[in-house]
């Protein structure tokens, strides 16, 4: 693993990596932001102290350096044929859009993210959700329009993610194929407009903030593990009340954001049945979701414990406390805000 001052060097240009990508106004200057964030995760996904990190940022690179070839190759296409345009331009808008999918890992082009995510960390499988996911998604919100192609990726990265999960055990696949359904949601989301994506990834990336806090303060990497653990109650109830959120059941914050989409795409007209699809999918995504919460709360629970802990787990458990707290009471306290406005 990278010392401290490799790692805020690292992370200082995958950050600013996104930022030349999201703020650059060609082509050519937002696949140079996509490179740079590229070159600065694959060195914090290694590490010496796990085997399969070498594998999964390989896998990783490999994929990257074939959607950026890929950009790179059609942003060419488009800026030589913009005089005689042998193709109309929206084909070419749409060609752009795959290798972009293809970093962030919506479906149909998925296959490579469960596999990376397995051999990570839990911190790197939190940058993957969610940081870099923001620049592609940015650079998709500026293509995206209401038509049939654009319906066509957001039901499929709704229905792998919802199905995917369903017979996994591992808490980092079950995450990967949550990301992919909230996915298909942001996609849903960006035809309305970029503020409403950005609510939404920011719900997101905060409830999958607290998911991956309290499992990487706990060590937890499977469902069994949910079950047997040793973790004081209050802990679990705060993991369980936040991976409820995340799969959008009311009063949650999770469901705000989903909230606001359905409402968007009542108001664009868009079809009942792509909506129909994807609350289907999302109360899906809650069923493997509530099967950890019930296979551990209600057969193999601890007892209440409210004893003293170490420093490490009053640290967790006091930003896990303030996380899910927001998550528990962020939407009643949004609508007392509207109401008052």
């Amino acid at each position: 693993m990278p010392n401290n001052p490799t790692k805020i060097l690292l992370s200082t240009t995958l950050i600013g990596g996104i930022l030349i990508s999201i703020s650059s106004n060609s082509w050519l200057g937002a696949w140079m932001g996509l490179e740079i964030n590229l070159m600065s995760f694959i060195p914090l996904m290694s590490s010496q102290e796990n085997i399969y990190t070498t594998e999964a940022s390989l896998k990783y690179f490999i994929i990257q350096a074939l959607a950026s070839s890929t950009l790179m190759f059609l942003v060419m296409m488009k800026a030589l044929s913009s005089q005689s345009l042998p193709l109309s331009k929206e084909v070419y808008e749409y060609t752009i859009m795959i290798p972009l999918l293809l970093k962030m890992g919506a479906a149909p082009l998925h296959w490579w993210f469960p596999s990376v995510m397995e051999g990570l960390s839990w911190t790197n499988c939190l940058l993957m959700m969610t940081v870099q996911k923001a620049a592609p998604m940015m650079l998709i919100s500026y293509l995206t329009k209401i038509d049939l192609s654009t319906s066509m990726i957001i039901l499929a990265s709704v229905i792998v993610g919802a199905l995917g999960g369903m017979n996994q055990t591992s808490l980092r696949k079950i995450l990967t194929y949550s990301s992919i359904n909230h996915t298909g949601w942001m996609l849903a989301a960006t035809t309305g407009g970029d503020n409403l994506w950005v609510l939404y990834f920011t719900v997101y990336s905060l409830l999958t903030s607290t998911v991956t806090m309290i499992t990487k303060s706990f060590n937890i990497s499977f469902i069994n593990q949910v079950m047997m653990s040793n973790s004081k109650s209050s802990i679990k109830f705060m993991l369980f009340t936040t991976l409820l959120s995340l799969g959008g059941l009311p009063p949650f914050i999770g469901f705000l954001p989903k909230w606001v989409v359905i409402q968007m795409m009542i108001t664009n007209n868009l079809t009942t049945f792509m909506m129909t699809v994807m609350v289907i999918m999302s109360l899906a995504t809650l069923y493997y979701y509530l099967r950890m919460c019930y296979s551990s709360f209600l057969i193999l629970h601890d007892e209440m414990k409210w004893g003293f802990w170490s420093h490490q787990e009053n640290k967790t458990i006091m930003y896990s406390t303030l996380l899910s707290s927001m998550s528990m009471l962020g939407l009643i306290v949004c609508t007392m805000i509207i109401n008052i406005s």
